[in-house]
């Protein structure tokens, strides 16, 4: 009990450090996906700032449709300020390459884009959901917010990702276990192009799979080779024959020729293992470089 105590302490001390860094920042713009971080860091900033904060999805071909219509729900459920804005990242050939830096140039992107809607609407930052999970992880998008001074208010407050699903569940937000899921670039090997047809693909496949009752799952694109990948703890249902013939059956429909299932299942990242060490190195060491000069 006396552990518990202290837990739960620590916690409301994290909660009230992220609520008062949040009261610091004055007309605050929220780079919001719908995730259970940015949700809950979305919620947290309307909570302390009412209508001096304004949430904002990036709508892309990369944004599955049903992800967009949960997320606008979510908000405005919640009552949360929400403005959806159109980013051009699949205009850009350093994001079509698809290198190890795509990620960077669509938080890049995301980044300028919020900067020119909320410069007439006179937000003073911008924060993104950064926790201390993320912290020395490969995820180059860190960058991006590092040089457009992006806030990053869950990190700051030594939050990390179970601690802000904690806090989520208390506040009776049902976005509080919500599986993780990046954009559907995310499912694209390395060296392989980010087109509109690929993503309509992937955004398919995983309906496919959702459709068939599973909840943590990836659908991996390597050309005509589509690889399955499932969360451990549901990976039992797929292994039978009908699940088999159904998955491949709709996958093909949809246009690949060979249809594989990751046995090791599903794990954030896995594209990550093809990169070369050194091109896995940016890492932020500290959460303040990410928030240095945001005013």
């Amino acid at each position: 009990m006396a552990l518990e105590t202290q837990v739960s302490t620590e916690l409301e001390r994290k909660r009230e450090t992220l609520y008062s860094r949040l009261r610091s920042t004055g007309r605050l713009m929220v780079a919001y996906s719908g995730g259970t971080d940015s949700a809950y860091l979305a919620f947290a900033a309307h909570q302390v700032l009412g209508a001096d904060m304004l949430a904002v999805i990036a709508d892309s071909p990369s944004l599955s449709r049903a992800h967009l219509r949960d997320a606008v729900d979510f908000a405005e459920s919640r009552g949360i300020p929400l403005r959806v804005i159109d980013t051009s990242e699949l205009e850009d050939p350093n994001y079509v390459r698809n290198d190890s830096s795509r990620c960077f140039h669509c938080k890049d992107e995301l980044f300028k884009v919020m900067a020119d809607a909320g410069g007439p609407l006179q937000f003073a930052s911008v924060a993104y959901g950064m926790n201390v999970d993320d912290i020395g992880e490969f995820r180059p998008g860190q960058k991006a917010a590092a040089q457009h001074h992006v806030l990053a208010p869950l990190a700051d407050a030594g939050l990390s990702k179970e601690e802000i699903r904690t806090l989520a569940r208390q506040e009776g937000l049902r976005i509080w276990d919500k599986p993780a899921s990046a954009c559907l670039s995310s499912r694209i090997a390395y060296g392989l192009p980010v087109t509109r047809e690929t993503l309509d693909s992937i955004e398919k496949g995983e309906e496919v799979l959702f459709a068939m009752g599973f909840r943590q799952f990836r659908v991996r694109h390597h050309g005509e080779l589509v690889r399955i990948e499932i969360a451990r703890e549901e990976l039992a249902r797929m292994l039978s024959l009908s699940m088999f013939e159904q998955a491949s059956a709709a996958l093909k429909k949809i246009g690949y020729k060979y249809v594989t299932l990751d046995l090791e299942g599903y794990r954030s990242g896995s594209m990550n293992a093809l990169l070369p060490v050194s091109q896995v190195g940016y890492n932020v060491t500290q959460s303040s470089a990410a928030s240095d000069g945001a005013k």
